[in-house]
């Protein structure tokens, strides 16, 4: 089994919000996005893929107030995104890195990799949105409390159908050089990411946090979680 990094999240308290910061952030606008009806969220993109991280891009997300989400009652949004207290920071500091996606070849398979570690990745859901250049279908893990496990720091699973979202987006002046993780359960961590194939990606022991550098029109930027 194989993973590989498929996106990145930023959490944005408003989208247009998330927008600004990223101007701001990297020099250049976000792509366009679109709704996910399931989820009740909306989306800016931008591609930061390089030939290190084929296919890569950011993501920046938040929930859209003007939709509900129609998942089942109880459940709750990905990415943490109904969590009080990720709210919270993202209205005092602003937009912020949060998470990861990793595409797979079988997220089924990898699901299952990760239950035999005794670790609940949630469950497989069908997903879709609809764009200019046709419609993107997937399959992602999200858990019915919505979390991401180990601060953000344990991906989330992707399996796109015949589309992938990078295969239309014009390159964004922003790319991807590297992606390093720390958490305090750090070999726990290196178990979960072994079992579903991904490998390359720097993981020590330490206080929670997800760290991305990228080449930008403003020079090198780096992005912290910072346990968020």
């Amino acid at each position: 089994m194989t993973a590989r990094i498929d996106h990145l999240v930023i959490a944005a308290r408003e989208l247009e919000e998330g927008a600004r910061w990223f101007e701001a952030t990297f020099g250049i606008a976000p792509g366009p996005g679109g709704a996910h009806p399931l989820m009740g969220t909306h989306n800016r993109l931008a591609k930061i893929a390089t030939a290190q991280f084929p296919g890569a891009y950011l993501e920046i997300i938040a929930i859209d107030p003007r939709a509900a989400p129609q998942r089942a009652a109880g459940t709750h949004r990905w990415f943490d995104l109904d969590d009080a207290t990720l709210q919270a920071r993202l209205a005092r500091g602003g937009p912020r890195l949060v998470h990861f996606v990793v595409s797979v070849s079988d997220a089924a398979a990898a699901v299952h990799a990760l239950a035999h570690e005794r670790i609940d990745r949630g469950r497989l859901l069908e997903a879709s949105r609809d764009t200019p250049a046709g419609r993107l279908s997937w399959q992602i893990t999200v858990r019915d409390d919505g979390q991401r496990l180990f601060y953000g720091a344990l991906p989330t699973l992707i399996q796109w159908g015949p589309v992938h979202p990078t295969d239309s987006m014009a390159d964004s002046g922003v790319s991807l050089r590297s992606l390093t993780l720390a958490h305090p359960r750090a070999d726990d961590l290196h178990v979960a990411m072994r079992a579903i194939g991904l490998a390359g990606i720097p993981l020590t022991a330490g206080p929670p946090n997800l760290r991305a550098a990228f080449d930008t029109p403003r020079g090198i930027v780096t992005l912290d979680s910072q346990g968020s």
